[in-house]
């Protein structure tokens, strides 16, 4: 974990849920200090793969990405600046795959650890998560499918499941 006594939180979305052609659309983070940093990403010349229903649920536009991302390798980059230790996210399988997919295209690796939210947690607390999400989504009434408000949602579960003000 970080030097922090509160995780980092890291969230991913995506072109689809293909698990062999998808690609990171968006990545947010949320500091333990509830601060968010997100990027859109400027897709690879060889990433084709595009999904409508994906895209009516994150609200990204490939076009979006195309005018208005931030080049890959300046995505890693600013990503290995600011994290470091481990990294926590809710869907390992996806997220892991998202990120190396990420890093692969940058040629580079990452200066952090990826894993998942459930090393965090005792199993009452896994037992309390999905509810506990859904009052912090409620309460917050922020954009969800959008990798910051997503990465915050995960601090503030966690927390409240932790007991944590």
């Amino acid at each position: 974990m970080n030097s922090s006594s509160q995780p980092v939180f890291i969230d991913f979305e995506a072109s689809s849920l293909d698990l062999i052609s998808s690609y990171p659309i968006e990545v947010g983070v949320c500091l333990p200090d509830s601060s968010t940093h997100s990027w859109l990403i400027k897709p690879h010349v060889l990433w084709s793969d595009w999904s409508e229903s994906a895209e009516e649920i994150h609200g990204i536009s490939r076009q979006q990405l195309i005018e208005e991302g931030f080049e890959i390798s300046k995505v890693v980059r600013e990503m290995n600046t600011l994290l470091s230790g481990d990294i926590f996210c809710d869907a390992w399988t996806f997220d892991s795959f998202w990120l190396h997919r990420l890093f692969k295209a940058a040629k580079a690796k990452p200066a952090f650890h990826l894993d998942s939210i459930s090393m965090l947690l005792n199993s009452e607390q896994i037992n309390q998560w999905q509810n506990v999400r859904q009052l912090v989504i409620n309460e917050m009434a922020i954009v969800t499918h959008r990798a910051a408000n997503d990465a915050l949602i995960l601090q503030e579960t966690w927390k409240r499941v932790q007991h944590i003000e």
